[in-house]
């Protein structure tokens, strides 16, 4: 179930964003595209000349470089056992050049 997208404006009303969205659907969108909120294509006087769902099915059947839904689903790497390595001396760890020493501060006497 999807969750109802319900604001409350400055003044206090209450704004269903849903409710807005269902209501509008068969709307002309404003912009220099003749479509409609829901993306079906319109012709002249607001008919539907191509419905939404058409538009996206022939896209997809065009272009072929895109991945299918079923295939985004990850699958587990099968990954190589780690191979035993056998008489091999280990390599001293390099001893640290830098040497560490302790500032000690020094009171003076007061006068």
């Amino acid at each position: 179930m999807a969750i109802r997208k319900q604001y409350r404006s400055m003044q206090g009303k209450v704004v269903d964003l849903d409710q807005l969205v269902a209501r509008n659907e068969l709307v002309p969108a404003i912009g220099n595209i003749p479509v409609n909120a829901r993306g079906d294509e319109l012709g002249p006087g607001g008919t539907i000349i191509r419905k939404r769902e058409d538009i996206v099915s022939e896209y997809y059947e065009r272009n072929t470089n895109f991945t299918p839904i079923e295939n985004t689903v990850r699958k587990i790497a099968e990954v190589p056992a780690p191979q035993q390595i056998v008489n091999v001396d280990p390599i001293p760890a390099p001893m640290p050049t830098t040497v560490i020493t302790k500032a000690v501060k020094t009171e003076q006497p007061t006068e």
